[in-house]
């Protein structure tokens, strides 16, 4: 078999470091995510009611030395750069020259959602390049007959157990995508077991939390399909097209067409309508096949490029086109429109990663303003409580410069990491759930709205915050009540 082109050093390098650069100076804009927030208010633990253990680790690392959005957000940068290289490899594997491989790492990017799961940490931030890896050690097996690939791949699967379990329903997909088109005889082949039993081992601690623990991963995977959905089944049909946006979408058409037409890697693509199925399915988050479809755009490179090079005035136009994609992905992707006036740009309501960006402080400070209102003799009995889990990291972030005293939450796994003392007589409830909570408490009184004050609709604005008297049968019975998994 041929050996793979040379590696574009030259244009894949450069794209990273645009993106790294890109990422860089606007890592401070905005504000805090409230998944960050989260993150840095968990404990360190081997592992939480609704994800393994890195990020909330990470983050509180980091928070702890340097507690500022921009130092929370250099692993984001790293993976996102990560990520271009390694698609970039794919693009090389399946034959992509130099002009193919710099199509793919420009066009991931500046493609709208790789750049905006950049910009923060979350977990599908630091998943972004484990997918097109595992595919990337999986396309070399089978395209250079070294199966010992297979291993690495399996490697890989278990780190990224680490940060989340998601990457099952890949390996679920490429199993069906065997079974559907061959070759079968690698579902028992030594070495693609081997890989998967070297991923069991390496990701077993997070494994056995899981089945310590009741299997909580499910329990959350249930309540987002609850809550979510009615819209994912729907959203994840056009978001198809502007994950990586709409210029885009013949390409990585394009590399499930070179996948299929691969005997050897039929597979694949076999996988993507599988993995479509299962997104549906779970109706958890509309963009769980981001990665996969990343890795059709890396196969779709090389046939665009040959094709482009059959005529000038074609590759001019595709470069057009991906360039104006990229502009385009960072207007909506990164914080380069003013915090005042992003509110009444369609930026917020396409982004939601923007809209949970802005207000935090602000917020705290309207719920300092109400705390105040408090007499002064009940306040050693005060508590603050947040209806989720961003409420609750704003106000552990901002809360003490602003006086406010300690604050609790029943969201997902801030309800075990602490609950009120016994003689939390007064309770500053902030947040939606207060409207089903209210009956729980002596006596409740709304004092406030919540206001960003740019007009930004997200998921604090306009929610109460009220002033409630202690539990009317104790915190025994009312904090299992205020539980919730969503």
């Amino acid at each position: 078999m041929s050996r793979p082109p040379a590696f574009a050093r030259g244009p894949v390098f450069t794209a990273v470091f645009a993106a790294g650069v890109a990422l860089s100076l606007s890592s401070g804009g905005y504000g805090y995510e409230r998944d960050e927030l989260y993150f840095a208010l968990l404990r360190p633990s081997w592992g939480y009611l609704d994800q393994p253990p890195l990020i909330p680790l990470l983050a509180h690392g980091i928070s702890a030395v340097v507690d500022q959005p921009w130092a929370l957000r250099i692993p984001a940068t790293v993976a996102t750069m990560v990520t271009i290289v390694v698609l970039a490899l794919v693009t090389r594997e399946l034959g992509g020259q130099r002009f193919a491989q710099g199509l793919c790492a420009w066009g991931v990017a500046f493609a709208a959602l790789p750049l905006a799961l950049g910009h923060a940490l979350l977990t599908a931030t630091l998943d972004a390049p484990v997918w097109p890896a595992i595919l990337l050690f999986v396309v070399r097996a089978q395209r250079r007959a070294q199966p010992r690939w297979w291993l690495a791949a399996g490697l890989v699967v278990g780190l990224s157990l680490y940060n989340k379990l998601l990457v099952a329903d890949l390996l679920i997909a490429v199993a069906i995508g065997l079974v559907l088109v061959g070759p079968r005889r690698l579902l028992l082949d030594r070495r693609v077991l081997g890989g998967l039993a070297i991923g069991l081992i390496v990701g077993a601690p997070n494994l056995v939390y899981q089945a310590l623990n009741g299997w909580p991963q499910f329990t959350v995977g249930r309540a987002l399909e609850q809550h979510n959905g009615a819209d994912v089944r729907v959203q994840m049909w056009p978001l198809l097209a502007l994950m990586l946006g709409p210029p885009l979408v013949p390409i990585w058409a394009a590399g499930l067409v070179a996948f299929w037409r691969d005997r050897t890697l039929r597979f694949v693509a076999a996988a993507f309508p599988v993995m479509l199925l299962i997104v549906f399915l779970m109706g958890s988050q509309p963009y769980y096949e981001l990665g996969l479809l990343c890795v059709l755009f890396a196969a779709g490179c090389p046939p665009t490029a040959r094709w482009l090079h059959q005529a000038r005035w074609r590759r001019d136009v595709v470069v057009a086109f991906v360039t104006v994609n990229g502009v385009v992905g960072a207007v909506f992707a990164l914080p380069m429109i003013p915090a005042s006036v992003v509110g009444q740009t369609p930026v917020p309501s396409v982004n939601q990663i923007v809209a949970d960006s802005i207000g935090w402080p602000t917020y705290v400070g309207q719920i300092a303003r109400i705390y105040r209102q408090v007499p002064l003799e009940n306040r050693a009995h005060t508590i603050v409580y947040a209806s989720n889990y961003g409420e609750a990291g704003a106000i552990a972030r901002y809360g003490r410069a602003a006086g406010l005293p300690a604050v609790y939450s029943g969201q997902n796994g801030l309800w075990h990491q602490a609950r009120p003392p016994r003689d939390a007589t007064t309770i500053v409830f902030v947040g939606g759930a207060y409207y089903d909570s209210q009956h729980l408490f002596a006596g409740c009184g709304i004092r406030a709205y919540l206001d960003n004050r740019v007009h930004v609709d997200n998921e604090e604005q306009g929610e109460p915050v009220a002033i409630c008297r202690g539990p009317t049968r104790g915190w025994a019975v009312a904090w299992p009540r205020l539980k919730h998994v969503d």
